[in-house]
């Protein structure tokens, strides 16, 4: 006898199969150039593959400690505390993950309770709020504004009810590649204070930063760092997010309970790769090289539109850029990212997907994190286009 689903109801019933998902199998399909998901089509440094080779031939090939490997945790530690001022105990506060988005459900399984209210800003990327409902939660979206998609503090503050469990912010921000700066931190530090209130900083593009900007990571800020989950990435950092290995930090009462979920959901990480990393983590110019050799993506991806119709404010950070189309069509985001895989052969992700009720702001997310090959041939489509 088959099992029968008809009177099991989903946990998910409204989720759909992923933007991610959806665009990327058409663009294979197309054999399109592929600008929509966020991964690099360059190799990840030799020094960084040959440190993992040494891992796995001199042995460490068994299960790493349920925390994760200390010498990358202690590491970390280090790292967090030169770049913002802040310490993080490393046997207490800091655990390694499968990647940031791991590091993000497992604070909200440990935290959110059925019936509690989950701030989520949007556009937002899509891991999140399945996360809240899966728990039980509720999620309190406050949309944006297209013009900078800058936060507007009253309309947070008047999102927060007794219910409010958590909130959830991206810093720098995916899709719009905007940075909180540190005014915004600070207004968001004074509005959690008087609160009980968990924050979870997804903070994965914290070494994309261009300009001359700063990234503003919840850490610097004492009470925000007092309520905090940092999630971080180092596949996105060192171009290999196949590798899906990240970390999580926070204070040590909040991160017990991460541990009680993290030990039952996935134990440990990729043992040889935590050895490679925190020998790799040594050189600080592995990391703080990057705004610099990001900067330069997104330099000449603009400079190839420059004389197209094609509207954009420079991304302030991540390996994302947005294009207003306004100017060329009318087109709903969708359709056009469709009709750009159809019939140009490129690949971009329609941003109405990340918004409340797929608000259309007649943007497209491009990926520059590519090779300058692959950039040309994308901005020639581009300017053919408008």
């Amino acid at each position: 006898m088959s099992i029968s689903l008809n009177n099991i109801p989903s946990k998910l019933p409204n989720v759909k199969t992923t933007i991610f998902t959806t665009v990327g199998n058409l663009a294979r399909k197309h054999n399109a150039i592929d600008l929509s998901q966020g991964f690099p089509n360059f190799d990840a440094d030799k020094k960084l593959m040959d440190l993992v080779a040494k891992a796995m031939n001199e042995g460490h090939n068994q299960y790493a400690a349920m925390q994760g490997y200390y010498g990358l945790r202690e590491t970390i530690s280090q790292k967090i505390e030169k770049g913002h001022g802040k310490k993080y105990h490393p046997e207490k506060e800091i655990t390694v993950t499968v990647g940031a988005t791991q590091a993000i459900y497992t604070a909200i399984t440990a935290f959110v309770h059925p019936g509690d209210e989950v701030i989520v800003l949007k556009p937002a990327y899509d891991c999140y709020e399945p996360a809240i409902k899966i728990n039980g939660g509720i999620p309190v979206p406050l949309q944006l504004d297209a013009d900078g998609y800058q936060v507007d503090w009253d309309a947070f503050k008047n999102k927060i009810t007794s219910k409010t469990r958590m909130v959830v912010i991206n810093t720098p921000h995916n899709p719009s590649g905007r940075i909180f700066s540190r005014d915004d931190m600070l207004q968001l530090q004074e509005i959690l204070r008087p609160t009980n209130i968990i924050l979870i900083s997804d903070e994965v593009y914290e070494h994309i930063v261009f300009d001359g900007k700063e990234h503003q990571s919840a850490s610097r800020f004492d009470d925000l760092a007092s309520r905090s989950f940092v999630c971080a990435s180092f596949g996105k950092t060192f171009h290999v997010t196949g590798w899906k290995i990240g970390y999580c930090a926070a204070p040590a009462e909040l991160m017990h309970e991460f541990r009680q979920v993290h030990q039952f959901a996935v134990f440990c990480v990729d043992h040889p790769v935590q050895r490679a990393l925190a020998e790799y983590l040594k050189d600080e110019g592995h990391y703080l090289e990057l705004n610099a050799f990001y900067q330069k993506k997104r330099d000449f991806f603009l400079e190839g539109l420059k004389d197209s119709k094609f509207r954009f404010t420079p991304s302030q950070g991540t390996y994302f850029q947005l294009l207003d189309y306004t100017a060329i069509t009318d087109e709903a985001d969708e359709e056009l990212a469709e009709r750009l895989i159809l019939e140009h052969k490129l690949a971009s992700i329609p941003i109405s997907s990340f918004s409340v009720d797929n608000r259309d702001d007649k943007v497209l997310r491009f990926c520059f994190a590519k090779n300058q090959e692959t950039l040309e041939r994308a901005t020639a489509i581009l300017r053919a286009l408008s």
